[in-house]
């Protein structure tokens, strides 16, 4: 197997980009990727995103996409994996590069959730549950994460649980591509409706539109470009679908075992991360998924962000962008943000956010409730 490299990165601000369409903001993600990486053409296109059929009526996005970005005649496929569809467009790219089948590979991300009302958006997410028994019943996304919620406080109490979008929204004031670049106050989280009792209205990301793209390489083309370079890796592992169903619905064990498979195959050790960009979608998740990945001891999470140690200049930076919560949170293209962002890390480019010569991260992006997880190291060599 060869070593895969990320050459280039191109994404979008997410916003209500109501004069886009989705194959727009992809292409647009596309060609910065493209330009980036100083690459004119790709072997392969993989393009993840999650509600393209349900909210626009559009199948066929690998076709659309290798047209829109000027690259017809390559082979273009869509890749699916509920929210984390990015990141499985991400895998597919990783093992096509990996495994000598191809020199270079486009990935792109994008979804466009401004097309449907709130409730049509909070449906297509019930559909990364089983359909006939959680949407059966009313249990969407948000109602599951409440019922984690609750366990996680009677377990544990909440005591730090709200200040993760703090923390988020902290990191994202000034972010040009951020959705909701200002900071907000644990008050405010405290003080803000329920959505789902005890989960509160800014506990969780909002709606918003998107798309980023990455190029992967293999190890003889990487040292042939002028941009700059990071060693990828990438890993996935399942859960059961219903958290409830698991031996303990407090632990995701497809991310302990996504976790530990990137980091055995970087031959890295958790005390070697630099940061985390975490699957923040709601603030439980946050928690969860520092924990299960064995970050942090069950029920601390809460109480260490209370004590700055996700913050910039923490032990443990997660989310430098603002993560779902207040970078954005579009389906199909938040993994490659996410990649993305740790890649302007490593390379020094992350401005006001820029970390001290940080030399490797790790991505966690989630399907469902953590039905799926994928882990995405990258490495400054």
């Amino acid at each position: 197997m060869t070593g895969v490299y990320i050459a280039g990165i191109g994404f979008t601000k997410i916003a209500e980009h109501w004069d886009k369409d989705l194959e727009c903001l992809m292409a647009e993600a596309a060609v910065k990727a493209l330009e980036n990486a100083g690459v004119s053409t790709v072997n392969a296109i993989y393009v993840g995103c999650a509600l393209n059929e349900f909210l626009q009526g559009q199948a066929n996005l690998g076709a659309l996409m290798a047209e829109s970005a000027g690259l017809v005649g390559v082979p273009a496929f869509r890749v699916e994996a509920a929210e984390a569809s990015g990141a499985a467009a991400l895998y597919m790219g990783f093992c096509d590069v990996a495994s000598g089948g191809s020199e270079a590979v486009l990935i792109v991300g994008g979804e466009k959730l401004s097309d449907g009302l709130t409730e049509e958006v909070s449906s297509g997410m019930m559909m990364s549950g089983r359909t006939w028994h959680e949407s059966f019943i009313g249990a969407d996304f948000y109602a599951l994460n409440a019922l984690l919620y609750k366990l996680y406080s009677k377990r544990y109490g909440e005591e730090g649980i709200p200040f993760f979008p703090v923390i988020s929204h902290e990191h994202a004031e000034g972010i040009p591509h951020a959705q909701y670049p200002f900071k907000i106050s644990l008050d405010r989280v405290i003080e803000s409706p329920f959505i789902a009792e005890p989960l509160r209205m800014l506990e969780v990301s909002g709606i918003g539109d998107g798309a980023a793209a990455i190029i992967l390489v293999n190890e003889d083309l990487a040292r042939r470009l002028d941009s700059f370079k990071a060693r990828i890796f990438i890993s996935s592992a399942t859960d059961y679908v219903n958290p409830f169903e698991r031996e303990d619905p407090l632990k995701l064990q497809s991310v302990l075992l996504a976790v530990s498979k990137v980091l055995e195959q970087g031959k890295s050790d958790r005390s070697e991360m630099d940061m985390i960009e975490l699957h923040d979608a709601t603030s439980i998740l946050a928690a969860l998924c520092l924990e299960s990945a064995g970050f942090s001891p069950p029920g601390s999470a809460g109480k260490l962000a209370m004590k700055g140690e996700f913050g910039l200049n923490g032990y443990l930076p997660c989310n430098t962008f603002g993560g779902l919560k207040a970078r954005g949170h579009p389906f199909g293209a938040t993994a490659i943000y996410q990649v993305a962002e740790i890649y302007l890390q490593l390379a020094g480019l992350a401005g006001k956010n820029q970390l001290d010569s940080p030399r490797s991260g790790l991505a966690i992006s989630l399907s469902g409730v953590g039905a799926t997880a994928f882990a995405i190291l990258l490495n400054k060599e």
